[in-house]
């Protein structure tokens, strides 16, 4: 691959405009380019907008990942999107939507071929390296707290154009699937829409169905891992759960630890 034009193309606005038409509880925006789609999505949330807006860039600049850590790719390489929620669960539920969109996106990539899992909270993994990134932010508006989620995921991006070792894009992990962007960016909006709907209008049921499915396609339960906690600290032990709230269940030399948020490493055995 490469970043020559005739390669990597614009996204087809026409066959994104037919495809959505189809779903009426999603509105696309599709933006040629922009620095980050969830600064985009959170004015137009500020500013009214309802759930279901779909916020595209064909490329994006300047993204946000999780911890304020940058997220970049070359053009036409990536989709970029952020979607306007407005969940009406319980606040207590919101620390799961992260963690849905995670796993849905997951699910949405291994129904192209690909096998996929998540490390905890929301990063997908091939083959133990990240294909795709997720920030979701709780944004407070006029008409009560909406939620952004943003998710990025690497298509058609070279080995060399990766920015660490530990990335991966689609076409590097399986060269032989060659799944077009738009296709990519359909089929994970759907599933992350169907997921959230699932979880928002199912009630207790759905959510012990959705923390029961993460638990099993979670790449970090079960593993060695140092936590690196907000303020500088860190925990290390065995990721033996994730609990009701969402939260990693760590066994410790010290005793169990509870982590709400965190950046996890997975220690691989010397």
């Amino acid at each position: 691959m490469t970043g020559d034009s005739d390669l990597r193309p614009p996204l087809d606005a026409h066959v994104l405009a037919d495809e959505l038409a189809l779903t009426p509880d999603l509105a696309l925006e599709l933006l040629p380019e922009s620095p980050s789609t969830n600064q985009v999505a959170a004015d137009r949330a500020r500013a009214g907008a309802a759930d279901g807006l779909l916020v595209v860039a064909d490329h994006q600049t300047a993204g946000r990942g999780r911890l304020d850590r940058t997220w970049e790719t070359p053009a036409g390489a990536a989709i970029t999107f952020s979607l306007v929620l407005r969940p009406t669960v319980p606040a207590t539920s919101w620390p799961w939507l992260p963690l849905l969109t995670g796993h849905t996106v997951s699910k949405a990539l291994a129904s192209f071929g690909y096998e996929t899992r998540v490390k905890w909270p929301n990063d997908v993994l091939i083959d133990g390296r990240k294909v795709a990134g997720i920030l979701v932010e709780r944004i407070e508006t006029d008409s009560g707290p909406a939620a952004v989620v943003g998710v990025g995921i690497n298509v058609s991006t070279a080995a060399d154009e990766l920015p660490v070792p530990t990335a991966t894009s689609l076409a590097v992990a399986h060269p032989d699937l060659t799944p077009t962007r738009e296709g990519v960016l359909l089929g994970v909006v759907a599933a992350v829409r169907e997921g959230y709907d699932a979880w928002q209008f199912g009630g207790a049921e759905a959510a012990a169905r959705l923390a029961s499915s993460y638990v099993a396609h979670c790449a970090t339960v079960g593993q060695d891992v140092r936590v690196d906690l907000p303020g500088g600290t860190s925990i290390s032990g065995r990721a033996v759960d994730v609990d009701i709230d969402g939260r990693l269940v760590v066994e410790t030399a010290d005793g169990v630890e509870k982590v709400g948020a965190g950046d996890v490493v997975h220690v691989v055995p010397e």
